[in-house]
């Protein structure tokens, strides 16, 4: 009897953008209560995603390997094993990539939450990437090793799982640990502060060869609610006020100018661009494709009709 499977194929889609190529790595999903978006009533928000055919609010996790001058980063390292059953499969994902952890030379971090720094570190708090040098915002490393901050939130729990958990996982790469407010952060890469959703969230342009992409971080969490809603807030976020504003700053730039994206929380693989729909925008995925510069024309006219 023939075996049914009993896992989908490897998480990896790769994208050449100029000399450079970005590879997403899918580290799962994680199902949230609507409790943690504001802005909408649940029962708005639940209709929203009933209607895109959604089983839940449903938050993706991806990462990014960046190929550029023979040297390899890695933006954001997922949530780590343990976490939940339905994610921590970036190290697989990696290994189908063809990647080791000690050949990445760089881990570029959009911020410091759980679901990017979760796979920085094992349980045993050793390193998973040995040879790396880790990168971040000024603004970031600041807000989360602030103590004054941390006893802010008034949640034991919570103040572990952001603060506590986030100087745990870094600490293997203390001296490993450089920081930035912007500019070249790897070979072909520059960092574009995008603040609101943390002190010190940051995206980063990849540009080669008049091509370029943006990873764009934490912009969205919830597609179907936040494009055409970008008042919609998180739970999580630290000054939500700026992270709307963050976000409809980069939906206008998105679409005025054309500009492929992809993200943390965007349905695997994550490459997408974005159109004007009536005062608002729409989402549309970039369709799948062999050619890894995702758009090339294909020439029909030697096809055999079907």
């Amino acid at each position: 009897m023939t075996a049914h499977p009993d896992r989908q194929v490897p998480g990896v889609y790769h994208r050449q953008i100029g000399d450079i190529t970005v590879t997403a790595l899918h580290d799962g999903y994680q199902d949230v209560a609507m409790s943690s978006v504001l802005r909408i009533s649940a029962e708005e928000g639940g209709a929203m995603l009933g209607a895109a055919f959604r089983p839940a609010r449903r938050t993706q996790v991806n990462a990014f390997i960046i190929r550029s001058g023979g040297r390899i980063a890695l933006v954001d390292a997922g949530c780590g094993g343990g976490a939940k059953p339905t994610v921590g499969f970036l190290a697989a994902n990696l290994a189908a990539a063809g990647v080791l952890p000690g050949e990445v030379d760089t881990v570029l971090m959009t911020h410091l939450h759980p679901d990017h720094f979760g796979g920085l570190a094992d349980r045993e708090g050793q390193a998973i990437f040995p040879e790396a040098e880790l990168k971040l915002h000024a603004d970031e490393q600041a807000y989360w090793y602030d103590d004054a901050a941390m006893m802010r939130v008034a949640d034991m729990a919570r103040r572990e799982m952001f603060f506590g958990q986030a100087r745990s996982r870094l600490a293997p790469y203390r001296e490993r640990t450089s920081t930035f407010t912007g500019g070249d952060v790897f070979p072909g890469v520059t960092a574009i502060p995008l603040p609101g959703h943390t002190p010190g969230h940051t995206g980063f342009m990849v540009a080669s060869g008049g091509e370029s992409l943006l990873i764009w971080g934490d912009i969205v969490h919830v597609p179907e609610l936040q494009i055409p809603r970008p008042e919609v807030v998180m739970a999580v976020d630290v000054d939500p006020a700026q992270a709307e504003a963050t976000r409809r700053m980069i939906f206008d730039r998105v679409a005025s100018d054309r500009q492929a994206f992809a993200g943390m929380h965007l349905h695997f693989p994550a490459f997408a661009h974005m159109a004007r729909e009536g005062a608002g925008y729409r989402l549309v995925p970039d369709a799948w494709s062999m050619d890894l510069r995702g758009d090339a024309p294909t020439d029909l006219r030697g096809d055999t009709p079907a």
